[in-house]
């Protein structure tokens, strides 16, 4: 919307959301303002051109992270193949030792 907003200098009509299940329409007047939602309960006033300088910047540290978490899971992944490989060969090792020993008996 802000990037619209930074194009085209006219009024527009938008949905959002009030709550999870409650959704409004709205027009949206020429504005040189826009007010983002930081969380915590806080919201701050930027012009278009700051905040499409801040969303740029949060979307590209968003998308590092999140290509970050994505090599993470996939160590994760293997590091968890690699234990049951190893559960596996323990446990195979134990009841050839526990049969060995009943053999004996």
């Amino acid at each position: 919307i802000v990037q619209h907003m930074l194009k085209k200098r006219e009024e527009f009509k938008t949905h959002f959301m009030l709550s999870d299940q409650v959704h409004a329409v709205a027009t949206v007047p020429p504005t040189n303002k826009v007010f983002l939602w930081l969380g915590a309960n806080v919201m701050l006033e930027y012009s278009i051109e700051e905040a499409v300088v801040l969303l740029t910047k949060n979307l590209t540290t968003a998308t590092v992270n999140a290509d970050q978490l994505e090599d993470d899971l996939g160590y994760l992944s293997n590091q968890i193949t690699t234990m049951e490989v190893n559960m596996a060969r323990v446990y195979n090792w134990d009841f050839k030792r526990r049969k060995a020993l009943a053999e004996k008996s």
